[in-house]
């Protein structure tokens, strides 16, 4: 992440525990952005999960038999400390984003609930195309807060942590001017309150 302070909120999050209710909370989202992108991947892909905090995503994706490799980065130590204690043998890495980018670029890149922490997400989505996605490989990002979710327009100030405030006209504009084609959107997990998470598809020519 790009904000410190943010990276310190994960953390924190982290020694509570956090991380559990995030995995409890952002689940049916996640399934539901996996199941939109999955007919878009090749028979056998690989994946990385960007703002994986402690791995649950990551390990969701490994479980898939098409999946080959999945990996996740974090910039909180005490996240990715999670991630490997659950998950040894996986690969998980500490890395400050958006300058932290994969040896290889891969078939799918997901992200749920990080990207308004940077302080230019649309920017990170052309380094997205150009270093982290394979020719044919898409990305898929799940956002909670975005401007037409009123309830979460004051998350920045009562975290104390600065978040960009994107409309989901914004986000599906980004996608499209960082190369990405086939761009989809739609809303995971509507409730009365809110329409829910807004989900971003797009793929690499």
């Amino acid at each position: 992440m790009s904000d410190t302070s943010a990276v310190d909120l994960f953390s924190e999050w982290a020694k509570l525990d956090r991380d559990e209710g995030m995995e409890k909370g952002h689940s049916s989202s996640v399934n539901q952005i996996i199941s939109a992108v999955k007919r878009r991947l090749p028979s056998e892909f690989t994946a990385i999960d960007v703002g994986c905090g402690n791995g649950w995503a990551v390990r969701r994706l490994k479980s898939m038999p098409s999946c080959i490799s999945a990996s996740g980065v974090d910039g909180s130590e005490r996240m990715i400390s999670k991630a490997r204690s659950i998950d040894s043998e996986g690969e998980y890495a500490c890395g400050m984003l958006p300058e932290w980018s994969p040896n290889s670029p891969v078939d799918l890149v997901l992200s749920m609930e990080f990207l308004y922490y940077l302080e230019d997400p649309i920017s990170f989505f052309k380094t997205l195309h150009k270093k982290w996605v394979s020719p044919g490989g898409s990305i898929a990002v799940g956002v909670d807060h975005y401007l037409e979710n009123e309830s979460s327009l004051d998350w920045s100030e009562s975290l104390g942590v600065h978040m960009t405030t994107l409309s989901t006209e914004a986000w599906e504009e980004g996608l499209k001017m960082a190369g990405f084609q086939n761009i989809e959107s739609f809303f995971a997990g509507p409730r009365e309150d809110w329409n829910g998470t807004l989900v971003l598809i797009g793929t690499k020519p």
